[in-house]
């Protein structure tokens, strides 16, 4: 009973898929989104999403890309489900284990919500996977440094990527659930929205009053964003501007592919759907359109939950911006000590 309150209340907008009744249903099937119901206005008139939508609800296991063996099946189904929960509810041991060694590791550090039984937050392509790069997306990842990558040695600062350095987690990735720093709160006022993200503490501006794009020369970490309104209860986004080059962006979230290694391109467009589905929830969809990187544009789509009283705090980063100093300075004396001792 516990794992089937779990589930229903995980799954928010995909509820008719929940508990034993997966098994009586096609479990490739993703329902559609609900449009019955209708949001209350701001002041001026404007569907209200503003609150706080944290995503800390969604850590709990499910990966960004399908388990090849899971095949088109966006659902777990009730065995699957069950090792999930289970391995989620080790993972939350943690934190009471050091405790009671007298020891502080990542159980103090990163964060577990509850299991839920969606396969993957990709939903399209239908096999649940990121679609192959093309020629010059796989020169571009390869091109990609990060201090997530095995094996590498760092001798200047783009040695490194953008999260390293702390100016952002770049789109679509910020968007995505992460082992901490899962706050997320709306802003309103007339013709825009506003977006707070905790990690990196980055705020997107989003106008909703029918201003012309800039233009392409311009590039931004997060892009450009333009908003408007359908159906009186989903905002919808289109982002284009985003600052291309192999630092620009990762995944990085449960199941991420490629040790972060996810380029993006100046050719790139962001397509986002926010939809109030009840006073407390959202249904979050998200495409990703980049020619350049990509051989086909790929869909999420995550179900938030308001929080209001989700408190976000300050956001360090590195303490004393000493951390890729640090990285280099060790990483050029490991090679010094590996030459003395191949010479």
């Amino acid at each position: 009973m516990r794992a089937l309150a779990v589930l229903l209340a995980a799954t928010c907008a995909l509820a008719p898929v929940t508990g034993v009744l997966a098994q009586a249903v096609d479990l490739t099937v993703v329902p559609p989104v609900p449009t019955d119901f209708k949001a209350k206005t701001t002041p001026w008139g404007e569907p209200d999403l503003r609150g706080g939508w944290p995503i800390d609800h969604l850590n709990g296991r499910t990966p960004l890309e399908r388990d090849p063996a899971q095949g088109n099946r966006a659902f777990l189904t009730e065995e699957e489900f069950a090792q999930r929960d289970e391995a989620v509810q080790q993972l939350a041991q943690r934190y009471e284990n050091e405790d009671k060694t007298g020891t502080m590791g990542i159980g103090h550090w990163a964060e577990v919500a509850n299991a839920n039984r969606r396969t993957s937050w990709i939903i399209d392509p239908p096999n649940g996977r990121l679609p192959a790069f093309t020629p010059e997306g796989q020169k571009l990842s390869d091109e990609m440094r990060s201090t997530w990558a095995a094996g590498q040695s760092f001798e200047w600062t783009d040695d490194f990527d953008s999260w390293d350095r702390c100016i952002t987690r770049g789109l679509p990735a910020s968007m995505f659930p992460f082992m901490y720093n899962n706050g997320m709160r709306i802003f309103q006022s007339p013709g825009l929205v506003a977006l707070q993200m905790e990690m990196v503490h980055e705020t997107r501006l989003i106008p909703t009053d029918g201003r012309a794009g800039i233009p392409t020369q311009i590039e931004n970490w997060l892009g450009e964003s333009r908003g408007h309104w359908e159906n009186g209860n989903t905002l919808v986004v289109e982002t284009t501007n985003l600052k291309p080059g192999p630092s620009a962006t990762n995944i990085g979230t449960t199941g991420s592919p490629r040790e972060n290694d996810t380029p993006i391109s100046a050719q790139a467009k962001i397509t986002e759907r926010f939809t109030m589905t009840s006073q407390d929830t959202i249904v979050y969809e998200v495409t990703l359109n980049d020619p350049v990187v990509f051989t086909a544009p790929w869909t999420a789509r995550l179900d938030w939950q308001r929080d209001d009283d989700f408190g976000i705090f300050e956001y360090a980063c590195h303490e004393g911006n000493v951390q890729v100093r640090n990285y280099i300075t060790a990483s050029r004396a490991e090679r010094a000590q590996e030459q003395k001792t191949g010479d």
